[in-house]
């Protein structure tokens, strides 16, 4: 048995969430979010809580029960809250800007690396040497956090590169004579 698939998921105030078949829809001061849940989990909304429960008992059920659950409290906690990564930018000349709807990097290539802000994140550069990514969906926020560290990610050397904020780098050591 799930021990995360079992808990419900409460309403707080100022947020409405409706159930449609497999589609929840959850709207709140932030936004509106819904996710479909797949056909072996289904959702129903009891007096404020979202419960998530299974049709069957396999294994697969079993499996898709918690993640269905977390994904639903994501939304709630998205449309409250909203969710941030931020981002550290480590390097001699490296650094970042917010241009329009655009963010650019030097990286230390040849050329700066232009990265088209998506609809739905916010992208600020507190310092050139930081980023916080902001947004209301988990899911795209930490994908956009992960397409930005790929540019050039941290190595082992020197610790250049771009890396989440509190990631430990594991420092190799350098040639020897």
């Amino acid at each position: 048995m799930s021990k995360i698939g079992k808990h419900p998921v409460a309403i707080p105030a100022g947020v409405t969430a409706s159930v449609d078949g497999q589609t929840v829809k959850v709207k709140g001061p932030k936004g509106a979010l819904e996710v479909v849940l797949v056909e072996e989990i289904q959702a129903s909304l009891e007096g404020g809580e979202l419960k998530i429960a299974m049709r069957g008992e396999t294994p697969r059920h079993k499996s898709m029960w918690g993640m269905s659950r977390t994904l639903v409290a994501n939304l709630v906690e998205g449309v409250t809250k909203g969710f941030e990564k931020k981002l550290e930018i480590n390097g001699v000349g490296y650094k970042a800007a917010v241009a329009g709807k655009n963010l650019q990097l030097s990286l230390g290539y040849s050329h700066d690396v232009i990265y088209p802000i998506p609809e739905g994140i916010q992208i600020a550069a507190p310092k050139p040497t930081e980023l916080v990514v902001t947004g209301i969906n988990k899911q795209q926020v930490g994908q956009v956090a992960a397409e930005i560290r790929e540019f050039r990610g941290p190595e082992p050397y020197k610790g250049k590169g771009v890396k989440y904020a509190g990631e430990f780098i594991f420092r190799k050591e350098g040639k020897k004579k």
